[in-house]
């Protein structure tokens, strides 16, 4: 028995979508979810430079450190991935971001975000 050709149609975008909707919830499963109180056990690395106002590093060269209590969460791991990959520069960041877990940078985002 032989299907109409608009069944064998029907049939192949059934199961693209299945196949798109299963892809979907495979990585929602992935995403990493950040833990702002997970992060309290973290956040002294950062507080050092970060929560002082006006702070200026002296190494490499002086440097305004920014605030980061408040700035956007994808922002913050997008910024320390690159920190930890070289592609953005500066060696205290470099070797901090270089220690962290996806779920500790996920966890820190989730803190500074909160915090205006």
């Amino acid at each position: 028995m032989t299907l109409p050709i608009h069944k064998i149609c029907s049939l192949t975008v059934l199961s693209i979508s299945l196949s798109v909707a299963a892809s979907f919830a495979a990585h929602a499963e992935d995403e990493i979810i950040g833990d702002a109180e997970a992060a309290k056990s973290k956040i002294s690395m950062c507080m050092g430079c970060h929560s002082i106002k006006g702070y200026k590093a002296n190494f490499p060269a002086v440097y305004h450190v920014p605030k980061i209590a408040g700035q956007n969460a994808e922002y913050i791991v997008s910024s320390l991935k690159e920190y930890a990959s070289g592609a953005r520069t500066f060696p205290t960041m470099r070797a901090i971001a270089e220690s962290l877990s996806e779920q500790d940078m996920a966890d820190l985002a989730a803190y500074y975000s909160s915090n205006k």
